[in-house]
């Protein structure tokens, strides 16, 4: 069972918390906290991609579950910003003790607990999901207590202030909104991190009819507060802890992700040249993951100055953008860094520290102020169809992986949307089994109308004004794999011309057709089909 650290007579914790009456919430048993928690429970986390979440009182649940045998009796519905870190959920999941979850979730065991039908999840837009939660929205048929609150919420903080405001850590996410709207709170202060004091931008959000405009230009504009505010009477503990969040180093940059950032650096260019596009770009969003990581480094290494980032999380390749000085400020709602990543901003974190705004996930992915700054986006997708569609979530149309995320907000609003993927993935049997680019995409999370620019490690497709026909033979002849690009090819071909003939060749499909490439996949264990 975690315990208090101490240092001689005095506990870091103390040090912490500048409200000196909350000492007496601290609890160094975390055993007894337990009881509070109750199968059917609506139970909130603070946290989003993996970082800045509380890990010593999940863990302990987790434990007793485990010990007493508890698995599928004592089971929770789980709200947090995005994902958190899989000694938590991902373990939880495992014992069986996830009912609901949302609105974004990683790993094997949650992931495999959703697809068996075990775990009842719905993803969602990340900017609306705090809004909808306060709303009520997800509580509607929460069969105790008020139908506007969660009965407890666990977060992490990195220290308490005097008013008894909350100081996160590495994230924001939806830590303001279920501060509010929890019954009971657990702090977690982190005292392995400095305090965060400074870094964060939160703001109390109101709902219609009472929402105003966000009074934001600049990726720098600050309009919130450093602590949130929280009702003393709702803290029913406040604990140590020292754990780290459990991130990993990602896959280092190879020929394919180093390809695509080429044709994206290449693209930008183009723009500036145009005159599309200021010198120093537009606010830059990244999605996470290895891909979104290389692309970053290699927008980095390329001849860019004075660049701004509006996003949701920034990842390890940031730090060289800073370290360049081509980076001057990146406003997120989490910091996701790989262990040596982290060690690097504290060692460092006087310089960083004035150059990073963490928000409110319900500011981060906000649509009015992606659209207001002019952000590029850059998303990786599961795949993309030949009029550039794109699927972001469900494999095979069914298989759910992690959840929308914030893609959608920001491919929609975005000055310039571009997704990113390599032109194929490996299966079992052929190392070029899967197709990114497909006839037909298996599920839509964006539309066609979302989309201006789809790139491979093959190449990039501006399909911005080009009607249907147009863009498909631009994606196929620019984006898709050599071989899949003859088969890609004759579909669009063939049924252009038997659409035409019927009066219906706008967007041609053969629907008897059209989703082959799976079935080909699940009967042979690759997308390359003999004929159509």
């Amino acid at each position: 069972m975690h315990k208090i650290v101490q240092q001689g007579s005095k506990s870091l914790i103390e040090s912490r918390i500048k409200r000196k009456s909350l000492l007496s919430k601290v609890v160094t048993d975390v055993s007894q906290l337990i009881p509070h928690f109750q199968n059917g429970h609506y139970v909130s986390m603070g946290g989003f991609a993996g970082t800045g979440y509380p890990k010593v009182v999940p863990i302990a649940l987790a434990d007793h579950v485990e010990k007493n045998g508890l698995q599928g009796k004592m089971k929770l519905n789980l709200f947090v910003g995005a994902s958190v870190g899989p000694e938590t959920e991902d373990r939880w999941a495992m014992l069986d003790m996830i009912d609901r979850r949302y609105p974004h979730q990683n790993g094997h065991h949650i992931r495999n607990g959703i697809n068996n039908g075990r775990i009842r999840f719905a993803d969602q837009h990340l900017s609306t999901f705090a809004s909808d939660l306060l709303a009520g929205y997800y509580t509607i048929d929460k069969p105790h207590g008020s139908k506007r609150t969660m009965d407890i919420a666990i977060i992490e903080a990195t220290e308490i202030t005097e008013d008894g405001s909350i100081v996160p850590g590495a994230s924001v996410g939806i830590t303001p909104e279920i501060l509010q709207m929890a019954d009971k709170i657990i702090i977690e202060i982190n005292t392995s991190l400095p305090s965060f004091k400074g870094l964060h931008d939160m703001v109390k959000i109101a709902l219609p009819p009472y929402s105003k405009p966000y009074q934001i230009t600049r990726v720098d504009d600050r309009i919130g507060l450093e602590a949130f505010p929280v009702d003393p009477e709702k803290i029913i503990a406040i604990v140590e802890s020292q754990l780290p969040d459990n991130t990993s180093v990602g896959a280092p940059e190879d020929d394919t992700s180093a390809g695509i950032a080429n044709n994206i650096v290449q693209f930008l260019i183009h723009e500036i040249e145009q005159g599309r596009l200021p010198k120093n770009l537009l606010p830059l969003q990244s999605g996470i993951g290895s891909i979104a990581n290389a692309v970053i480094g290699g927008l980095s290494r390329g001849p860019f100055d004075n660049l701004s980032v509006w996003t949701e999380v920034i990842q390890d390749t940031f730090l060289d953008f800073f370290d360049n000085g081509k980076l001057k400020f990146a406003s997120a709602t989490s910091l996701r860094f790989s262990p040596p990543g982290f060690n690097r901003l504290f060692n460092n974190w006087e310089n960083y520290k004035n150059k990073i705004i963490l928000r409110n996930q319900a500011i981060s992915n906000a649509a009015e102020l992606i659209s207001r700054v002019g952000c590029i986006a850059l998303n990786t997708p599961c795949e993309v169809d030949i009029y550039g569609h794109v699927n972001s979530t469900n494999t095979m149309g069914s298989k759910m992986l992690n959840g929308l995320g914030g893609s959608g907000e920001f491919l929609r609003n975005s000055r310039l949307s571009i997704v990113h993927t390599p032109s194929t993935r490996p299966t079992k049997t052929d190392p070029h089994g899967i197709s990114c680019i497909v006839p037909f995409a298996s599920h839509i999370d964006h539309t066609e109308h979302d989309i201006d620019i789809i790139v491979t490690e093959q190449g990039l497709a501006d399909i911005r004004g080009l009607a249907p026909y147009e863009r498909a033979k631009v994606i196929i002849e620019n984006c898709a794999h050599p071989n899949y690009k003859p088969i890609l090819m004759e579909y669009l071909e063939s049924s252009r011309q038997i659409c035409l003939k019927n009066h219906m060749g706008h967007e041609p499909h053969q629907l008897d057709k059209a989703f082959k490439f799976y079935t080909n996949l699940s009967e042979k264990g690759t997308m390359k089909i003999d004929k159509w």
